[in-house]
């Protein structure tokens, strides 16, 4: 944990590749993550949605609703990876995304109901993967070439960091 509310459990940390058992704990933090997004929301009401979760942070809304669009993408990282050698992958604005019309107005359900639908996909494509398969590729245009073992930990940790940002926006929209 951290006093940083950009970084609510730390930073992104990935300093060698993960043993079969350590992978299998970042799947389960995948597999888990929509149930701890949606029990994250479900202690907001709904004055707490458009509350940001630092000054200048994204509001619940916004990070409800991007969790599901940045796993997407990752997603077809993965199976991009896993069926082209080394594809360069197309990145997105988030920040524009974010801001998007229907992010200020979309119920939150409708994009955690997305997040659930996306890892009962997701959870069981990554438990096929063979030792091997977590050393494929693919390239980022601004990040250069990424393994899918990292791309594994990177959004393990994306779930539990934007849970920790509703958890802020739950303490203090409970004041």
């Amino acid at each position: 944990m951290t006093n940083d509310l950009r970084f609510p459990v730390g930073k992104f940390n990935y300093e060698r590749p993960y043993t079969a058992e350590e992978r299998e704990e970042l799947i389960r933090q995948i597999e888990v993550a929509p149930a701890e997004l949606r029990r994250a929301y479900e202690t907001l009401t709904a004055r707490g949605w458009d509350t940001p979760y630092r000054p200048g942070g994204w509001t619940a809304r916004q990070v409800i609703h991007h969790v599901p669009e940045s796993h997407m993408n990752s997603y077809l990282r993965f199976k991009f990876a896993m069926t082209e050698s080394e594809p360069t992958i197309k990145p997105y604005d988030e920040a524009a995304w974010a801001e998007q019309p229907e992010v200020a107005t979309m119920p939150p359900e409708i994009s955690l109901d997305l997040l659930d639908a996306l890892h009962r996909r997701w959870v069981p494509f990554l438990r096929s993967m063979q030792d091997s398969d977590w050393q494929r590729t693919f390239r980022h245009p601004e990040l250069g070439v990424l393994t899918l073992d990292r791309t594994l930990g990177l959004y393990a940790w994306h779930g539990r960091h934007h849970v920790g940002h509703l958890r802020l926006i739950g303490k203090t929209s409970a004041l």
